[in-house]
């Protein structure tokens, strides 16, 4: 990094700390990162990708090899038996939602294991909202387990949870909007373990947003049942347009595909129109933009401790989602840290982010990140809900130096309203 002398000294001073944090941590980083990009290789080779996979569909869809062969890809990766990669998903609430709606059923119940859900799911569940469609107006009831003051699955606790009506245990694997620590893939293997052992009869779903090629191995790998996420998160390597996918066993993930168009149509359908190339190509270089995702996020938590901030995870931490928060403590620094970060992007630098309301959330939410594909936490953002302690989150990041030049300039503009230091 290039250090203009125009620049605080307390500013430069961090910059160089967290560069070094960053040179600690990068070893692991590009371990991870090479297994990733093989992983992803060998399988493209593995399905035979070809030239004419690229090309997509009108109208229905019908027969679209591209389709059928990116799914086979996707599984692949995430060590599944099938997997259901969709445009026509317009996020990862969406892939989620339809998954839950695919398999549960009147009278049954689901437990999120790993307490209250990200905001977007609450009203899919039926925690917020009334007379919209949710599972709770279906008939599907909804309890939690909150995680543990070390941010533990509570395996304790589902002898006195589980009832009979239980189908599915759901677990999500980000911090989404919490202060709190993303679940490793450890983690998930000790509670899938011990679910078989005890109740062999539960499906376990995993909310696998972020966390995507964070780590050597999927939850697929570990036995999970079902898992979802977004295409403009960390599979889509900051190309594809929109989208989102369900991966797991293959009976569920037909269920969810059931739900995705209707029933007796499932994954037979669904046009590709303009995206095919996108998908691929952005999935083939997922490996490396989340590689650059993590560096940025190392650099940042080392960045904003330095300048004494609190930060979540600490840049020593493992990783195993995209996710770096820091605690601003205040609504007038959440919107200058966003609205400097702002200044550090490729398109509407000049323009001011404020708070909103925003489809699906409660509070107010703040969002930055000039991106080329409308909402792509994978090219870099930086969000929150305008809540105490007033925590914006940072996702994603195509490059290493984009995610620094990012927060170099949102601790400028905080430096400039006099609101650091």
């Amino acid at each position: 990094m290039n250090l203009n002398p125009n620049w605080p000294e307390p500013i430069v001073r961090a910059i160089l700390e967290a560069e070094q944090a960053l040179q600690q941590q990068l070893p692991h980083l590009q371990d991870t990162a090479v297994r990733n990009h093989e992983k992803v290789l060998r399988a493209f080779q593995e399905e035979c990708v070809s030239s004419y996979h690229l090309q997509g569909t009108t109208g229905y869809g019908l027969g679209d090899a591209g389709r059928e062969v990116l799914d086979r890809v996707v599984a692949r990766i995430l060590g599944t038996e099938a997997a259901l990669v969709r445009g026509q998903f317009v996020s990862g609430t969406h892939a989620i939602a339809a998954a839950l709606f695919g398999v549960l059923r009147p009278g049954d119940e689901l437990i999120s294991v790993s307490g209250t859900p990200y905001d977007t799911l609450e009203e899919v569940i039926g925690l917020r909202g009334e007379g919209q469609g949710s599972l709770k107006d279906f008939g599907v009831t909804y309890q939690e387990i909150p995680l543990d003051d070390q941010g533990n699955l509570q395996y304790s606790l589902l002898k006195d949870t589980i009832t009979a009506k239980t189908k599915m245990l759901i677990v999500q694997r980000s911090r989404g909007y919490a202060w709190r620590n993303s679940l490793t893939i450890a983690q998930l293997k000790g509670f899938i373990d011990f679910v078989r052992e005890h109740y062999p009869q539960m499906i376990i779903f995993v909310d696998n947003c972020y966390g995507e090629l964070v780590e050597a191995l999927e939850p697929g790998d570990i036995g999970v049942d079902l898992m979802a996420g977004s295409l403009i998160k960390n599979l889509g390597g900051s190309l594809a347009p929109t989208g989102g996918y369900v991966a797991g066993r293959a009976d569920l993930v037909r269920l969810a595909s059931q739900r995705l168009t209707a029933p007796g149509i499932g994954d037979h359908m669904g046009a590709t129109l303009e995206w095919e190339r996108l998908f691929y190509q952005g999935l083939f270089f997922s490996p490396l933009t989340v590689s650059e995702a993590l560096k940025g996020a190392v650099f940042s938590a080392a960045f904003w401790r330095a300048l004494g901030f609190e930060v979540h995870p600490e840049p020593e931490s493992p990783r195993t989602d995209l996710i770096q928060a820091v605690k601003l403590g205040s609504r007038t620094k959440m919107i200058a840290f966003c609205q400097g970060l702002q200044k550090g992007s490729p398109l509407d630098s000049h323009i001011k982010p404020i708070p909103s309301e925003m489809p699906g959330y409660e509070d107010e939410i703040i969002m930055a990140g000039g991106t080329f594909i409308q909402g792509s936490t994978s090219e870099f953002s930086a969000d929150g809900p305008l809540r105490e302690p007033y925590i914006v989150y940072q996702q994603g990041g195509i490059s290493q130096s984009y995610i620094q030049i990012g927060n170099i300039q949102a601790a400028l503009n905080l430096w400039q309203e006099g609101l650091l230091g």
